[in-house]
């Protein structure tokens, strides 16, 4: 079944990201000399589709929900605005897509040398020799791999004080909606899509699977912010992350104080809080953002001031801890 659906589904997108290179991007690279980026620009439209679907399933599913059965009702929706622009910027996947190929020459030179050498590598194949010839067994086993990785790239954002900094700009977010998800600073993005791009090859997974496999993970985390009053149940919300367990990861003087630095880190599974003891139940609706945000401090209302204010922080930051070893250094 796996199969079929994934070739179906893959067989609609190249259909598409055919139609439309043929018809119109194409014709555009040959007019303006860029043809020498042809085989390459042709990749990425396949991901481009992928992201533009996503948004739309999200928004056809998720806004009623939103209007039907809202955690908060907002008389003024302009600081979701923003968090439009960056779900874009996001969903589309540049970034994820320019970091695995990127990174594709490199691991296939390290593996190269790997084989001279006799050393085995990380791919699932090689530690479970045939396993990639069942591709619903191979799915979940990345699934659940680049899940725990991301469990632990989340925890570290807010467990290292520059790094919070830029992860601020997703929690500063008071209006969390289904658009919240990809609030991110760039330069975080940019960190990030390094870094699954890095397990991804690591452990050897295919292109067209990478591609499915950050499509389900966005798609998931857009559930996860929705204003949506939403409970999976005693055993459901131990499956899966819930926007209810997601929402006390982001309540205020919680979710990144509580439990030492946060809880509820979990991006697709709750099962490394659990494991991790970083889990809450709670079910309280609480509000959302940045406990300082209710002293007056601001984070940005548009996309750049986030950005600049987050540097700002970094800057001070960096700025109080050589203040404090100079102090240390001139009592010694």
């Amino acid at each position: 079944m796996f199969p079929l659906i994934f070739s179906a589904l893959d067989s609609l997108v190249s259909t598409v990201q055919t139609t439309l290179y043929v018809d119109i991007v194409q014709p555009l690279l040959f007019r303006f000399d860029l043809m020498g980026y042809d085989e390459d620009t042709y990749d990425s439209l396949y991901w481009v589709i992928v992201g533009v679907f996503e948004v739309l399933a999200m928004y056809a599913v998720l806004r009623p929900l939103e209007a039907l059965r809202p955690v908060e009702k907002w008389e003024n929706r302009k600081a979701v605005r923003v968090d439009v622009l960056y779900t874009w910027i996001a969903k589309l996947g540049i970034l994820n897509l320019f970091f695995f190929f990127a990174l594709q020459p490199l691991f296939d030179h390290v593996q190269g040398w790997l084989r001279l050498h006799n050393i085995a590598n990380f791919e699932i194949d090689n530690l479970w020799p045939g396993v990639t010839t069942q591709p619903l067994v191979t799915f979940v086993i990345y699934l659940l791999v680049l899940d725990f990785a991301g469990y632990w790239y989340h925890r570290g954002q807010h467990r290292v004080g520059i790094w919070w900094e830029l992860h601020a700009v997703h929690h500063s977010q008071r209006q969390m909606s289904l658009w919240t998800d990809d609030r991110n600073h760039l330069l975080d993005d940019l960190m990030q899509a390094c870094f699954f791009a890095v397990i991804a090859l690591v452990i050897g997974v295919p292109p067209a699977q990478f591609v499915v496999l950050v499509a389900i993970t966005n798609l998931a985390q857009s559930v996860q912010h929705a204003n949506i009053r939403l409970y999976f149940g005693r055993f459901g919300e131990r499956l899966l992350v819930s926007p209810t367990f997601h929402r006390r990861h982001h309540a205020i003087g919680y979710g990144h104080e509580g439990l030492k630095y946060g809880c509820n880190f979990g991006v697709l599974f709750p099962w490394w809080d659990m494991l991790f003891r970083s889990v809450s139940w709670s079910r309280e609706m609480e509000p959302t953002g940045i406990r300082d945000q209710l002293d007056g401090r601001r984070y940005g209302d548009g996309f750049w001031a986030q950005h600049g204010l987050a540097f700002v922080r970094i800057g001070k930051r960096l700025t109080a801890k050589r203040r404090g070893s100079g102090k240390d250094a001139a009592a010694v």
